[in-house]
């Protein structure tokens, strides 16, 4: 009987260093919106930061962060924080944005 070899597979990379320019783009991303955010006011510096991370989110918690989004934006206008209550509008927007263009559910 042959044993089946258990060395875990090493995923290809679609051209050479492809990993390694995914994560300058990824860190060059960061800096711009640092940048971004302590340069905006803060209602736009808010928004514009809640907004794209929240296009990053998993489907599947779509529902948990556009809670989270609302009750910022709720509590933020409240408090009037303009910077947690723009993040929380575009949190949610972002939300809802993500769930209109999955297609998986």
């Amino acid at each position: 009987m042959s044993e089946a070899k258990s060395t875990p597979k090493k995923p290809k990379e679609p051209f050479p260093g492809a990993y390694y320019l995914a994560g300058a783009i990824t860190l060059a991303l960061m800096l711009l919106f640092m940048v971004l955010g302590a340069t905006l006011p803060p209602g736009a510096a808010g928004f514009l930061v809640a907004f794209v991370l929240g296009l990053t989110v998993n489907p599947k918690y779509v529902p948990f962060f556009f809670v989270a989004g609302v009750f910022s934006a709720v509590m933020g206008f409240w408090g009037q924080e303009p910077q947690v209550a723009w993040g929380g509008v575009a949190l949610a927007l972002s939300q809802v944005l993500v769930k209109r263009l999955n297609r998986t559910g």
